[in-house]
């Protein structure tokens, strides 16, 4: 079999740390997945992007893995050492235990795989173990494990909390979103995953046409006119909740950002709001534009280059 480079398939270093091991799985993770990238072999991509994560997010795991050196290289072949002896700690087939079991069947395992998307590799398989089976003698039952699927919703589920129709594996659940659950978090449904284990639900916000998300903070970006910046008014603003009224101050300035408190995703310590303005200028459209235009510049006398 051909040896596997999980740090190179994550684009990372043997010395990253957890945090950047994730956000490359996730920024790849997105890029690949069958249900947006439709490019011949994204799917197989997408799949080994999703072995090497279940490894090197694993600490016990990677530091098994880390064993084998760094003197090999993607598409050796390779035999793992002899007496090589995963143990998770619990007896299993093979000597390998229930965890190593569990990962090599669930194909689901690293978050993104929506149902049994066929496994890990053969060289996975010879670190880990893992038939997707336990027992003694020829009497074999399936293993229950755990199931991961992503779940995108739009931010107003988040801000509102909702219960949504999620059809996996050709089940349809109702799933109920908690109030100001965020990006990454994941609802556990037991009982409901493969053969009986749980289902792992992680959320993923669905791009919006309106807003951002900084954490728990909402950013906006709500343009202006100039004599509303130039002497203070009070306009409508879009919230999660629907608009309200901001008071701007008088004379602010393009990027200028202000604070709705407590209007971010809603929890035990609230996000808030943050809008930035952004001046726009009403266009020339006639010579009584133009004519207004020039009377204003001769009036002020002013320019912004020239302003400390």
């Amino acid at each position: 079999m051909e040896y596997k480079d999980y740090y190179k398939i994550l684009g990372v270093t043997r010395t990253a740390a957890a945090d950047e091991i994730k956000r490359a799985y996730r920024k790849l993770a997105r890029e690949y997945h069958p249900d947006k990238n439709k490019a011949k072999g994204a799917e197989d991509k997408f799949k080994e992007i999703n072995e090497a994560n279940e490894v090197l997010s694993d600490a016990k795991k990677r530091q098994a893995y880390d064993q084998l050196g760094a003197s090999w290289h993607a598409g050796q072949r390779f035999t793992p050492p002899p007496n090589w002896n995963f143990d998770f700690g619990q007896a299993g087939a093979g000597g390998f235990g229930r965890a190593g079991a569990r990962a090599r069947a669930g194909a689901g395992a690293g978050p993104g795989f929506g149902g049994d998307a066929g496994g890990f590799s053969d060289f996975f398989s010879s670190l880990f173990g893992g038939n997707g089976f336990e027992g003694a003698g020829d009497e074999f039952e399936p293993r229950s494990r755990e199931q991961h699927v992503k779940l995108t919703i739009s931010l107003e589920d988040s801000y509102n909390g909702t219960t949504r129709a999620v059809t996996v594996a050709g089940r349809t659940l109702n799933v109920r979103i908690p109030k100001g659950i965020g990006e990454g978090q994941s609802i556990r449904l037991a009982g409901q995953g493969a053969r009986g284990g749980n289902l792992l639900m992680e959320i993923d916000f669905a791009e919006h046409p309106v807003f951002l998300l900084s954490g728990r903070d909402v950013l906006v970006t709500v343009s202006i006119a100039p004599w509303e910046a130039a002497l203070g008014r009070k306009i409508p603003v879009p919230t999660l909740g629907g608009n309200v009224e901001l008071t701007l101050p008088a004379g602010a300035q393009s990027g200028k950002k202000l604070r709705l408190k407590g209007r971010g995703l809603p929890g035990t310590d609230p996000g808030d709001q943050i809008v930035t303005l952004q001046i726009q200028t009403p266009p020339v459209r006639n010579d009584v534009d133009r004519k207004f235009y020039e009377d204003m510049a001769k009036r002020f006398d002013y320019n912004p280059r020239e302003e400390s």
